[in-house]
């Protein structure tokens, strides 16, 4: 039994949830989004909700229960509060800048690495060490997230390189003589 799938997930103040058929769309005041059901789950519209059920014991259908309960509450969660996350840039000259609509990274190679935006996700730069990706769908902001920070991960021995905010480096001590 999924402890997870059992519980209901509620609907947020200002947004609707509708259940078409496969498809369950939200809309709320930061956009609309909508997920397509896998045939092994049932979703209903309850008082407390939207409840997911499987709809047999099998192996897959008690995997989707629990991830498709949790689809629904980042959908809806998207659509009325969004998702972020905050990298942030170590190291000698490494700085970040918008240009346009594109990031600009200086990340100690040769040239700069360009990086485009893709649609539905914003990337803001408050200061030079710092990127701040937001958005609505929580998959395409960690996407994009995980994207900018493959250019450059962070190294153990000095820390260099791009980090998430919350991310914890572990540290090598260097060569001994």
């Amino acid at each position: 039994m999924s402890r997870i799938g059992k519980k209901p997930v509620a609907v947020p103040a200002g947004v609707t949830a509708t259940i078409d058929g496969k498809t369950v769309k939200a809309k709320g005041p930061k956009g609309e989004l909508s997920f397509v059901l896998s045939d092994d789950v049932d979703v209903k519209m309850t008082d407390d909700g939207i409840l997911v059920e499987p709809r047999s014991k099998s192996q897959t259908a008690r995997s989707l229960w629990g991830m498709t309960r949790t689809q629904l509450l980042n959908i809806l969660t998207g659509v009325s509060e969004g998702f972020e996350k905050k990298l942030n840039i170590n190291g000698v000259g490494y700085r970040a800048q918008m240009k346009g609509k594109d990031l600009s990274l200086a990340l100690g190679f040769s040239h700069d690495v360009v990086y485009e935006v893709p649609q539905g996700v914003s990337v803001v730069c408050p200061k030079p060490t710092e990127i701040v990706v937001s958005g609505i769908d929580k998959q395409a902001v960690g996407q994009v997230a995980a994207e900018i920070r493959k250019y450059r991960p962070p190294e153990p021995y000095k820390g260099k390189g791009v980090k998430y905010s919350d991310e914890y480096i572990f540290r090598k001590e260097g060569k001994k003589k």
